[in-house]
Parts: C-alpha cells; structure tokens; sequence
C-alpha cells in the first residue's frame, strides 16, 4: 500500500525522522489494506510477536496486529525521533487520530455493540487506526488504555529521573500496563481483578527491562533507578551515568536489591495464568519466564549491567517457546 505524507500545516516535520510507511496518508486506506499494514509491521518489528500468535486463536491475530502496530509507532514516536519537541507534536497529531478514531464509533442502547457511525466523516487516516478500529467495535476496548501509552511517552520527553519507588510505578502504570490491559480486552476479559493481575506481571516485565537497560538508558540521559534507593545504598549517580565507570559494592547490593523487587511483582501476576483460557496463559507464562530470564541473566552476570547489557542466550530463549509449545500440544 503507498502511503502519501500529510502535507498540511498540521504535519510536524519529526515524520521525516521515521520510516516513510509510518506517515499518515492523506487519504485513508481501505480496512483489507490497514489489516495487512499492521501485520507486516507486526512480522517485520518483532522476531517473538509471531512466536506469539502461534498459540492464540487465528480469530484474534488481526486483533493483535493492530494494538501491536499501535503500540510500536506509539513507541517510536516518543524514542526514535531525537527531538523531545518534535516527539511531542508527533504524539499531539497520533492523539488526534486516536480521538477521530473513538469520536467515528457509536455504541448502541447498553453499550452491547459497537459500530463506525455512516455519517463519520472526519475518522481517522492511518492504516493503524483504520485496522484498530474495526478491534475496538469487535473487542469493546475503551479509550483509556490507548491515551494512557501516549502518557508515559510525552513523560518520557520530559522526565528523566523517578525520585521514589512510588513514582516509578507511576511510570509503569502509563507505559506497561495498559499492554496488558488491552492484551485482556482483545481476549474478551475486561474485569478489574484479571486487570490488577496483569498490571503486576506488565509492572515486572518493566522493571526486568529497566534493569536490564540501566546502561543504554544511561546513554540516553535516562536513570530509571529510584533516587532515594542510590542514597541509601550509597551509590553517587554519577557512577552509573559517568563514561566508562565500573560497578561498585554498593551498586551491586543495590541491584540485587532491585532484582528481588521485581521477583516479587513477578509472583503477584502469577495467578493470572490460571484465571483464563489456555492459549492466553501459555502466553502469560512464557512472558513472564521470559522476563524473569531477564533477571537470571543479571544475576548470573554478578549484577553488573555496567560492564555489558545481560542478554538471554538464543539456546534459552528456544527452550522456553519448546516449552510452551509443548504445553500448548497437550492442551489440545
């Protein structure tokens, strides 16, 4: 499908910065076109996301293509363009087109069924919220889950240090569990108890990734460690952020003090997986094996995420979608 850039005085010129394909047409595409935009922008982004879908129902993919290539543009405009104002007019104009996406959807007496009002005629452009549209109506996914992603990646142009613990999970609330959340929503469950569960496996996935990345967000001028947890570890914050400083003592107890945080959101999300249908759950628990590698992987590695970002080796990563794969064939 070709895409012709917006080219009114709306358009912030952050587009340039970004793949071409991301621009939004100035006609919108057909649904058939923005079902296959999303997932060969799922295919192409993600080498796990099809691993994924193996498991789930074919009936959702189309479904998750679209939140995932909402989320991944999501993402990039708030991390790949490398000028927090420009960012933040990309993100204004991807809010507008979640509004007209949202303003072009009428829900009938009860709220049982959701469709594109006819006479919507100012509806969204991109081929993402053309596809994500026709999930919203299906699924009944409200609006706040999306907005919420937008939250967390305005904040990221702007703050670059959490002060507490408290106001990390703040974070966590806008960028990570809202994926839960709609991940929820698309497999039909919309309860606020299966929704606390997996904002505690989202939360952890988050904090893996933070400990992980504690030298890449270094570079990036980002410290997601909590500050009041350097001070009482007593680890100056220009050790971590400093060129080429080695891990002290105190920065190795502070890390593994932040590992078993994480652990512990882990174990709250678990029940989860035995709250709804198979093929969700060996999802849920291969993320969540997943992401507790993550933090093996820190541990094997001495703490020390200075000296190399810990990675999953390949041979692990293969032996965890083996194993699901075999709890999903018994499962059948």
């Amino acid at each position: 499908m070709a895409v012709a850039k917006i080219n009114g005085p709306h358009s912030s010129p952050g587009w340039a910065a970004l793949p071409p394909e991301y621009a939004v047409p100035a006609r919108p595409p057909s649904l058939a076109e923005s079902r296959a935009y999303c997932e060969r922008l799922a295919k192409s982004h993600y080498e796990n996301f099809s691993v994924v879908t193996w498991f789930l129902p074919e009936r959702l993919r189309r479904h998750f293509y679209s939140v995932y290539a909402y989320c991944r543009i999501s993402d990039d405009l708030g991390d790949e363009v490398g000028d927090p104002t420009e960012s933040l007019r990309l993100l204004d104009e991807w809010q507008a087109e979640l509004d007209a996406t949202y303003n072009s959807i009428r829900a009938s007496s009860g709220a049982d069924v959701w469709t594109v009002a006819q006479e919507a005629d100012n509806g969204p452009r991109h081929p993402v919220f053309i596809a994500l549209r026709e999930t919203i109506c299906v699924c009944r996914i409200p609006r706040e889950p999306f907005a919420d992603l937008l939250k967390a990646f305005r904040q990221d142009q702007t703050v670059t240090r959490y002060p507490t613990f408290d106001d990390l999970l703040g974070y966590c609330r806008y960028s990570a569990n809202p994926v839960g959340r709609l991940v929820l929503y698309v497999c039909g469950y919309g309860d606020a108890a299966r929704q606390q569960l997996s904002d505690y496996t989202c939360t952890a996935l988050q904090l893996a990734n933070f400990w992980q990345d504690v030298a890449v967000d270094s570079g990036k001028g980002r410290l997601y460690l909590p500050l009041e947890d350097l001070r009482v570890f007593g680890v100056a914050e220009a050790e971590i952020t400093g060129a080429g400083e080695k891990a002290t003592p105190q920065f190795l107890r502070l890390m593994r003090f932040e590992l078993e945080r994480a652990r512990e959101w882990f174990q709250r999300g678990l029940p989860l997986a035995h709250q709804v249908d198979r093929a969700l759950a060996i999802d849920i628990e291969l993320f969540t094996r997943g992401g507790q590698e993550i933090l093996n992987a820190i541990e094997r590695q001495g703490y020390d995420v200075l000296r190399a970002r810990p990675a999953i080796p390949k041979w692990r990563k293969l032996w965890l979608v083996a194993r699901a794969a075999l709890k999903a064939k018994r499962a059948r």
